[in-house]
């Protein structure tokens, strides 16, 4: 409704501009164009009455000279009042007459007296001749008159016609603004009581709703899109209460699952407290045993019974050594570990010094890059670099020497917020269909006979990455041996120093 009253108010208001605009136009463009026009006509023709007069009295031909001329001004005025005054009739009838009237005194008095004096001899008008022209004249008085009235009612009739205008238009912008106001204060009232009132008592309910109370029900009310808009939130109160409820079952499924796996956990420890107490002293019994009856009664035994005693020997302390390696892999992250700046070159160094034996026998030469700090556990992080910089030593060419390089950079791309190392060595190398599967617990991808080993190390060493909150993966396209990457996260507090001195940490 409002839109509709404040179109058609601006249609009347246009409409209303447009025809005072017209109007105006129409007193300056038009009638007072013509007004002027009719005194330049009126003052040309009496220019030639005067020319005429001073020709017959003096005789001389330049008293003619301002007759031409105001023929040639009655023409131009003529002009400009048809060109103003087209759509006027009674201004054309009054032109067309005073032009007539014009003609006709020229013909029964001008031309008469210009033939009849003689240049250069002065004479005087006989009285007849005079009273002609004054007879005549008089007619284009009259009718100069005439045309001036009928142009001054033509300006009264617009003058009038314009303030009629000008006063509806000026009502009818005050209605339109009086209507908008009116429609403004109704539009409120409508909005408050329809929109405001029904929106007010749903953000009172959600609000309600937030600060726990789920079970308050949202009733809809107002306009059909709020009421929708409350549907859907009720909606969504009461899924966030069916959530709420399936989230206190689980919390409770979940306690339940915390006390069994404590149990479980507590039965685990139970289990590695046997394993490595007596399951292995039995074994130590088997291989102390086989070795005494080899030393006792090894002149005895043929050569055959003495290879079976130093079979029974290798197999309990295979068994040994597995099972210390499922304990250290079991106890990753569970048992004793602590977290503390780590300087990762210092517990590479101590790696290093462990393998001291076998890296001196193999020749193997171990480069490394300056590490950086992370936070984590000094003694994970030193099996950590024993385990790949050992498997580098272990598996390596035939007649060749190892070369360990060990590289570190912060991380780019994807892996910001972390630094990237690299191990690259020049071994046997690992196929590209064997890049995860060598990470699996147990996993070998040669005989016992070849190499040693429980396949326990790169379980161990994926473990002790992702308790440190890294990843670590196989780059194939590095054909010249193995080439072990693997990420950890930056320190919070290096990070953000080395940011704040815009060079890396």
């Amino acid at each position: 409704m409002m839109g509709v009253l404040v179109l058609a108010g601006a249609i009347a208001g246009a409409v209303l501009l447009n025809r005072t605009d017209g109007v105006s136009n129409e007193i300056t463009g038009e009638i007072g164009p013509t007004r002027v026009a009719a005194y330049q006509l009126q003052a040309a023709l009496r220019d030639q009455q005067t020319a005429v007069r001073g020709y017959a009295i003096a005789a001389d031909r330049q008293f003619l000279e301002p007759y031409g001329e105001g023929q040639k001004a009655e023409a131009a005025a003529a002009q400009v009042i048809r060109e103003h005054a087209a759509n006027r009739p009674q201004v054309l009838d009054d032109l067309d007459a005073i032009e007539s009237a014009a003609s006709n005194w020229r013909a029964v008095y001008v031309e008469p007296v210009i033939a009849a004096v003689e240049p250069g001899v002065p004479s005087v008008l006989d009285a007849a001749t005079v009273e002609r022209g004054e007879t005549t004249f008089d007619t284009l008085r009259q009718l100069f008159t005439a045309q001036l009235e009928h142009l001054q009612q033509e300006r009264d009739s617009a003058d009038e016609a314009f303030q009629q205008t000008k006063t509806w238009r000026d009502a009818i912008l005050t209605t339109i603004v009086v209507v908008f106001f009116l429609a403004v204060v109704v539009l409120a009232l409508l909005v408050h009581n329809a929109v405001t009132r029904p929106l007010n008592s749903l953000a009172a309910a959600c609000r309600t709703i937030s600060s726990g109370n789920f079970g308050e029900t949202i009733v809809p009310r107002g306009p059909r899109d709020i009421r929708a808009i409350a549907c859907d939130v009720e909606e969504m109160r009461q899924t966030i209460v069916e959530e709420l409820e399936s989230s206190r079952s689980a919390r409770s499924q979940l306690a339940d699952q915390a006390l069994e796996l404590q149990r479980s956990n507590a039965e685990l420890e139970q289990f590695a407290y046997v394993a490595s107490h007596d399951l292995q002293e039995p074994l130590r019994k088997v291989a102390s045993f086989c070795q005494l009856l080899e030393k006792r009664y090894g002149d005895k035994l043929d050569e055959r019974g003495t290879e079976y005693i130093r079979f029974a020997v290798d197999g309990a302390k295979r068994m040994q050594v597995l099972i210390n390696d499922l304990l250290t892999f079991s106890r990753v992250g569970r048992l004793n570990s602590t977290e503390t700046d780590v300087d990762l070159g210092a517990v590479f160094d101590d790696a290093v010094g462990n393998l001291a034996t076998a890296i001196e026998e193999s020749g193997a030469e171990v480069e490394r890059s300056t590490l950086p700090s992370v936070k984590g556990d000094p003694t994970l992080l030193t099996m950590l670099w024993q385990n790949l910089v050992g498997n580098a030593v272990k598996f390596r060419r035939e007649g060749i020497a190892p070369r360990i390089v060990v590289e570190c950079e912060e991380g780019a791309n994807d892996r910001d917020g972390s630094w990237l190392f690299t191990v690259s060595d020049n071994g046997i190398g690992i196929p590209e269909e064997f890049a995860d599967k060598v990470f699996v617990i147990f996993q070998r991808l040669h005989g016992r006979d070849t190499y040693t080993g429980t396949g326990i190390g790169l379980a161990l060493v994926k473990k002790i990455v992702e308790h440190h909150g890294g990843s670590i993966w196989i780059d194939t396209a590095y054909t010249e041996g193995t080439r072990f990457r693997f990420t950890m996260p930056i320190a919070v507090d290096e990070h953000s120093a080395a940011s704040l001195e815009g060079s890396p940490a």
